[in-house]
Formats: C-alpha cells, sequence, structure tokens
C-alpha cells in the first residue's frame, strides 16, 4: 500500500455553518435610476398615413407587388418609388423608371395608381413621374441587389 496515502473513517460530518443575511432594504439604498419612468411611458404610436402606420405600411406593401417586367425584383425594392405621402385618404406616390426609355414608362405609373388606390382607406391616388433625381442601380435594397447577384 502506499505510504502517502491515508484512509480515515468518521461516523458523521459537523453540518457548515449557515451564512448570516442581513434585509437588502435595511443595508442597502437603491441608487435613483436615470431611466426611472422611461419604460413605463407607451411609445408613440405613429399615425396611420405616416411612415411605420398601417396604413402607410398597406401601400408600401402594395407597391411590393408591383414588378418590373423586364427585372424580377418589386419597383420598391429597386429604388423606382422616391416618395409616398398620404393625406385624409389621399396617396401621393413620385416615382421614376430605370430610364426615360423604359418599355413600361406608359403602363407602370397607371398600374401604380390602381394598386395604391385599391389599397383600403385609400380613397384616391396620384402617382407623380420624376426623372430628377436620376435612377441609378444605387438606389435598390440590399435584397433586389441579393436578387440580382450584384452583392
Amino acid at each position: 500500500m502506499n505510504e502517502n496515502i491515508r484512509i480515515e473513517e468518521v461516523d458523521s460530518v459537523e453540518k457548515p455553518p449557515k451564512a448570516r443575511v442581513e434585509s437588502a432594504t435595511e443595508t442597502l439604498e437603491r441608487k435613483k435610476d436615470y431611466l426611472e419612468g422611461f419604460l413605463a411611458q407607451k411609445p408613440a404610436t405613429p399615425a396611420p398615413s405616416e411612415p411605420d402606420g398601417d396604413l402607410y405600411e398597406a401601400v408600401i406593401a402594395a407597391l411590393k407587388e408591383i414588378f418590373d417586367p423586364e427585372i424580377p425584383v418589386n419597383i420598391y425594392d429597386l429604388g423606382l418609388i422616391y416618395n409616398v405621402e398620404i393625406n385624409d385618404g389621399h396617396a401621393v406616390v413620385s416615382m421614376t423608371l430605370t430610364t426615360p426609355h423604359c418599355p413600361v414608362a406608359e403602363s407602370m405609373p397607371g398600374e401604380v395608381e390602381l394598386r395604391v388606390g385599391a389599397v383600403p382607406g385609400i380613397g384616391d391616388a396620384e402617382v407623380n413621374l420624376v426623372w430628377e433625381p436620376a435612377w441609378t442601380p444605387a438606389n435598390m435594397t440590399d435584397e433586389a441587389r441579393l436578387e440580382l447577384g450584384m452583392l
């Protein structure tokens, strides 16, 4: 047997003493929280016709259903939509096309007007076709670039 190993038999082991815990409220005072009341306030809800509002998002969803016939990406992600304004159920969409000689130059604004006008809550829609600033591939979202293999 190895001389360095000692074996000791015991009948019981003393329980270690319990830690004494004092009440935290008696000894510590909570420091003033600089965010006090911040989380209790409800975040401001955007108006339905403002960005992130329900009506605005419904119009954007309708625009994302319109695809350029030559490019398999919707016109919103292509960056053809420059601005959407909604005022008392009247929607004004400012948009461009990839080029002034685009084959859908005559039909695309009409389709946008019909689709936006069909959104519940929109009474009428107006489309302004603009050429300044000119459209560039930099206007596309990352999703559109990925779809076209440009990312």
